[in-house]
């Protein structure tokens, strides 16, 4: 049997199938905000607690719907899958343990979030990189309409706080090829909604943290 592809999207989207590129926006994105954190933690004012708690909030829905949703889809779908599903539970609970700290340390107006932002940074990319091997060989053997019709389900669990921010969370900094296939997978009105209205949101939002 030929060994699995090494996907991975720590170096982009070039190499990955193209109904990959949703899933894997999240983790770039994930990745981008933790280097945010990590740069505006040594003179944390304040202004990005708003930012910090809408991505806690997105990255605690995205691996609470992949234990719930996701991978008891991809268990029914491929017998492989069962004993690597349980490793990644215990990796979504260090990660939710680094993000407490990070928390304690912003209420303490930043004291310690120094090593709090730097720990989150390396559990998130530890994580995401396992996460990606186990993972994306399974989307690729499922096929893209299979694969499809899962993170349908796992879009459909998101919260309305969420919804109304992944969008242009996913999109920020990601190429004009990516976009627009993941917008292709977007309802046009939710898909306008979320360039304009949500959009403007998002940009106030993340001021805070670019500050």
């Amino acid at each position: 049997m030929p060994a699995p592809k090494p996907y991975s999207s720590e170096h982009g989207l070039e190499h990955l199938p193209p109904h990959f590129h949703g899933f894997a926006l999240m983790h770039i994105a994930m990745r981008r905000d933790a280097a945010r954190l990590r740069a505006a933690a040594p003179a944390w004012n304040g202004a990005g607690t708003e930012w910090w708690q809408r991505l806690r909030q997105v990255i605690e829905w995205h691996h609470t719907s992949e234990d719930d949703v996701l991978w008891p889809g991809l268990r029914r779908r491929d017998a492989d899958f069962d004993a690597q599903a349980r490793e990644l539970h215990e990796d979504h609970e260090e990660l939710d343990a680094a993000m407490a700290a990070v928390s304690t340390a912003i209420a303490r107006r930043g004291d310690g979030l120094v090593p709090a932002a730097q720990t989150f940074e390396g559990v998130l990319h530890d994580h995401l990189r396992d996460e990606e091997r186990i993972v994306f060989p399974v989307f690729d053997r499922l096929g893209e309409q299979a694969y499809l019709a899962e993170e349908r389900k796992v879009v459909s669990s998101a919260p309305v706080r969420v919804m109304t921010y992944l969008q242009p969370w996913m999109f920020d900094g990601a190429s004009r090829r990516s976009v627009a296939h993941v917008s292709a997978t977007i309802p046009p009105p939710v898909r306008l909604i979320g360039a304009t209205l949500l959009q403007r949101r998002y940009e106030r939002t993340v001021k805070g943290i670019l500050k």
